[in-house]
């Protein structure tokens, strides 16, 4: 009779379960020892040593199907092995800690989806005068367009600091909510596209700069998605921003680059050209 102990006690002296065990027979990983003429197979010191090194290599984060390789492996070899794995490990590490930083910024709403760049520009915006809904759209603008223009994405967010910061344009875009109220034929509606698009000639950085220009210019069918949300909710804005559009190309501005309208989303726009 073969001395050793039975399977259910070589897994408790290694700290696996009997199916762990069971499983790594199946691989290959460890060696099924010969059953005693009692008919158990009894694990002696050898299969024991092998437990363990699996075991080991398993909870360091290697693969089970690299495993073998690795215990017939020369010492360089296993080295190498060694980095891959932990190269693997630091990915899987990285992927991980990224996962956790947006749980955390789940709770603070936008920062789930904006960087903390965009959110100050949403947190600039209720102390210029701008309503919770017009706030709400500019946000859903945002998260629009970080994920269908990503390569523009750092322009616009320069070309809407620039209009923050410039008060006559603040005005004009709360003029132009204010617009909502009026009748389609109010004169007033021309009036506050010429004073926009003059607003634009007047200042070109709120147009934004060439290279995100370039981004959307290739991203038309993303522009329109994007500045048509929340259309049906806005339609004076709207017009407002058409005839702007207008009102732009007409001055010889080769893109509608355009609008921020209340209730509608502060977008740059494609070359039409």
């Amino acid at each position: 009779m073969r001395n050793g102990v039975t399977i259910g006690q070589a897994a408790a002296f290694v700290g696996v379960t009997v199916k762990t065990v069971r499983h790594y027979h199946k691989l290959g990983l460890v060696a099924e020892p010969e059953r005693d003429s009692s008919g158990y197979r009894r694990y002696g010191s050898g299969e024991l040593l092998q437990l363990v090194q699996v075991r080991t290599l398993a909870a360091a984060g290697v693969p089970l199907a690299e495993i073998g390789a690795m215990l017939g492996a020369g010492a360089e070899q296993f080295g190498a092995a060694l980095t891959d794995v932990e190269r693997q490990l630091t990915e899987r590490i990285d992927e991980l800690a990224a996962r956790r930083d947006t749980l955390h910024r789940l709770a603070d709403g936008d920062r789930a989806l904006l960087p903390d760049r965009a959110c100050a520009i949403l947190d600039r915006m209720p102390g210029l005068g701008f309503s919770p809904d017009y706030v709400a759209a500019q946000r859903e603008a945002l998260v629009l367009a970080r994920a269908l223009v990503p390569d523009g994405f750092d322009g616009f967010l320069t070309q809407l600091e620039h209009g923050l910061d410039d008060p006559e344009y603040v005005d004009l875009v709360k003029r132009g909510r204010e617009a909502e109220t009026w009748e389609p034929d109010d004169p007033r509606i021309e009036e506050l596209a010429t004073a926009m698009a003059d607003r634009y000639l007047a200042n070109p950085a709120l147009l934004g700069d060439r290279a995100s220009l370039r981004a959307w210019a290739k991203a038309s069918a993303q522009y329109k998605l994007i500045n048509n949300h929340r259309e049906d909710q806005a339609p004076i804005s709207a017009r407002v921003t058409a005839l702007t559009e207008a009102k732009l190309r007409s001055a010889g501005v080769p893109a509608p680059h355009l609008v921020p309208i209340p209730h509608r989303c502060p977008v740059t726009g494609p070359s039409e050209t």
